[in-house]
This record gives structure tokens, sequence and C-alpha cells, in this order.
């Protein structure tokens, strides 16, 4: 059995990639890392599931920077991301990987002047990243070529696809070169993903990151049952009395997503709702709101929330149970992040049970009950000492 990589420096990568991870503090592999680069480097078209956080833009980025000719002039490496943020922030890390070689970077996205997005296509760029939409609008508009593309990666494709982009993936995919090596990032790997792997997709090597490798093991896992009803009131006594400085509750529904906020709105919380019918506009200025601490509390779905990398979230709320496990795990990968300590706390209500224990049976760490005042064996270490 092959021993698995450690270290970046154990990878076929030039000493001017090396050197830019180095000063960025990027030298031991993530698991994803270790899994996807050698075969990416390879040029294997590879299917990954892997969340945010979890080193996954250094996975395909790194191996992209390493196979692309700088001194070819034309695009070779597109990159497509469900939103502008995600794409500004793929795009600021490849940069930053790149810092020593004369790879030029791109994103391009809806939102902004396309004017300056036209003038700096038409100088040299080696790597394209962007959203679906904006880069269709430069393809029509005869100034993206995408005849030179190598290497083309989804990001977060399952989000891409739940925001109704297929069409427009599978545009842009069609007029790449079928020789093209692909590659396809996702937190779930549903039918509809799997669909376009095996469309667009050669032999690709699946790589699924263990759900357990997700940074849980500074944070406390707590959850109560509790009957549906009861739920706004218990997260009101949780948001009140746990020492909730900033939170992301997550709800199943848009609708009940805007009615919590709303209602939590009206109780005096610093809140704001965020789903997939929101505008870009509306998006940007919660998440702004949200990062520089204007709102201390995100009410979100998981579609909406995907994507989102905020520091100093101490707590992540499951309103509702998701109904797919590995789910329960990307939520609370938001929290604990870093080595920092985080707090997730799960309202169940009996019809959500036998979702809740399979999250149980495929977690090592443990998820602790809170107790109500009424049951005898209160727990004085818990978080919240009652609910009602």
């Amino acid at each position: 059995m092959q021993v698995p990589l450690q270290s970046f420096k154990d990878l076929p990568i030039s000493g001017e990639i090396l050197k830019s991870l180095n000063e960025i503090g990027f030298t031991t592999l993530f698991p994803i890392q270790a899994q996807a680069i050698t075969p990416l480097l390879d040029g294997k078209d590879v299917i990954g599931q892997a969340q945010t956080g979890t080193g996954k833009t250094a996975a395909f980025g790194v191996p992209m920077i390493q196979r692309l000719d700088p001194n070819v002039k034309g695009v070779q490496g597109l990159i497509l991301a469900p939103t502008r943020e995600l794409a500004v922030q793929v795009a600021d890390n490849l940069t930053k990987f790149s810092k020593y070689t004369k790879t030029r970077i791109l994103p391009v996205y809806g939102g902004e002047s396309i004017n300056k997005q036209i003038h700096a296509l038409k100088g040299t760029i080696h790597i394209v990243v962007g959203t679906p939409g904006r880069v269709i609008d430069l393809m029509k508009r005869n100034i993206l070529n995408l005849s030179s593309v190598r290497i083309v990666v989804l990001d977060e494709a399952d989000r891409m696809l739940d925001m109704g982009f297929l069409e427009d993936v599978e545009y842009i995919l069609y007029r790449t070169p079928r020789d093209r090596q692909t590659s396809l990032f996702s937190a779930t790997i549903d039918n509809q993903v799997m669909r376009i792997c095996n469309k667009y997709m050669k032999n690709p090597e699946q790589i699924l990151v263990s759900k357990d490798e997700i940074a849980v093991t500074h944070m406390k896992q707590y959850y109560t049952i509790i009957n549906q009803h009861g739920k706004f009131d218990a997260l009101c006594n949780i948001l009140r009395q746990d020492d909730v400085e900033k939170a992301i509750i997550f709800c199943r529904t848009r609708r009940d997503t805007s009615r919590v906020s709303d209602q939590m709105y009206k109780k005096g919380f610093r809140v704001q709702a965020l789903h997939a019918g929101f505008t870009q506009a509306q998006r940007d200025r919660a998440i702004n709101d949200f990062k520089t601490g204007r709102l201390s509390l995100l009410v979100a779905t998981d579609v909406a929330a995907r994507g989102l990398d905020i520091q100093g979230i101490t707590h992540i709320i499951n309103y509702d149970v998701p109904n797919d496990p590995p789910v329960y795990f990307h939520r609370i990968g938001r929290t604990a992040r870093k080595g920092t300590e985080g707090t997730a706390i799960t309202l169940v209500s009996y019809g959500e049970l036998n979702n809740f224990n399979n999250i149980k049976a495929l977690t090592k760490t443990r998820i602790e009950e809170l107790h109500s005042k009424d049951k005898n064996e209160q727990n004085d270490d818990s978080p919240i000492q009652s609910f009602y």
C-alpha cells in the first residue's frame, strides 16, 4: 500500500509554487490535497467530495498552476463557481499560489463592470475563475475564447446545479476542447452531479474526504429533543443564555428561513435571512453586515450558506435536522475553524429522530443531550440550564 503524502514538498511541483505556499503557511497537506493533487498532476479527471474549509482550492489550484504554460497566450484554465464571493476567493488564492510564476488569473462575475473584464481579457490571462452567467456573456461577445482551455474545474458543483446553472454549465463545457482535463468538487454527490460527471468526464478518480475529517475535534456538539412547536422559544433561550456572539441558524426551506428571521427580528435580535432567492446585491449586503458585526445572526438555507468562509462564528444552530447526514458536518464545519473552539446545537423534533440518529451513527465525536429543567438528570455543565 502506498504511503500517503504528508507535505507539499513531497509533491512534484516547481520551486516557485513551493516558495509561495511556504510563505502563506501551507506545508502539511490536508486529506483532500493529499488524495487529489497527484492524479490531477498526472492529467486525470477527478471527482472530489469535500466541503468548504477542507483545502480544496489548493487541491485543484496548485496542479492547474503547475501544468499550465505561462509562455502560451490564451486562457488555458477555467474554474466555474456559483457565486461572485467564491469566484473572487478562489482567484485570490490562486494568485497567492502563483506569486512567483508568470501565471495571470482573472475573476469574472456579474455585478461588476464588464468593460474592465473585457479589457483584462484582451491582455494575457491564463486562468479565468468565473460565474457561469458572466462567462457565457463574455463568450457570446467573442471576448472569452475557450479553444486553448486544457483544464476545467467545477467548484461547489452541487450548489451551481441547485441555483439553476445546469444549462449554463453544459453550454460552457460543450464549447471547451474534448481532450481537456475536467475535475469537479462538491459537498454532496447526488444524481444531478453524477449526470454531469458521466457526460463530461473520462474515467474520473473519485475522492471522498471522510465526514469525520472535517474539523470537529475542537467543537462541542449538543442536541435537544423538542416538540416542533417549541423550537422557536428554545432557539431564543439558547441565543440569550449561551453567550452566542456570532451564529448561523440553519433552516431547511426558504420559507422557514424568512419566517424564523422575521420572528427573531421582532424579538430584538440583530438578524438577517439568507437564501437563494436573494439578489446578488442583497446577498452581498447581508454577508458584509454579518462579517463586520452589524449583524450577529444569519438564518440561512444550506444552499445559500455554501461558500461562506467567515471568521469568528461561535455557534451553529440546526433549527431543522438535515435529511442528508453529510450536510450536518458541512454545516458545523463553519465554526471551530483554524483550531478555535465552536459550539453546534441541534433542535430535534420527534419526526426528525431517524435522520438525527443517522447523523450520530456517522460521527466518532460525542453529541451530548441538553436537558430541560424538568428532567432529574440535569447536566450542570450544559451551556443552557433550561429551555422552558
